[in-house]
């Protein structure tokens, strides 16, 4: 096929701009493919989850008769252990669930500011 000569350079000038069009889109417009999408609503909707349940944890906490103990046990705790210790003291099992959360434990730790 024998494709005029002032043909070639909008051919060129279309695929040079579609490439353009797509990195630009990609990299600073914002644009994501279906996965990452997929990927940030489910995070976003583990966040919403995971706040919603900070009341529960902190309810549960609150209404605990040996909650001056269990305080004391989490604050004895190393830093980085005291999420297991929010976990192991079942005020981060939600109701209906048999063992507990690890994100609502370490929201529930930074709620009850120790």
């Amino acid at each position: 096929m024998n494709t005029p000569e002032w043909l070639k350079p909008g051919i060129y000038g279309a695929l040079i701009g579609a490439v353009c069009v797509g990195v630009i889109g990609f990299t600073w417009g914002g644009w994501v493919t279906g996965g990452a999408a997929n990927d940030r609503a489910m995070a976003m909707s583990r966040d919403d989850v995971v706040a919603s349940m900070v009341p529960v944890c902190l309810d549960m906490a609150r209404s605990d008769p040996a909650r001056a103990e269990k305080l004391e046990k989490i604050r004895a705790a190393s830093t980085y252990q005291r999420r297991d210790a929010v976990m192991a003291l079942g005020w981060a099992t939600v109701p209906g669930t048999d063992a507990p959360d690890r994100d609502i434990a370490q929201a529930c730790l930074a709620a009850l500011e120790l």
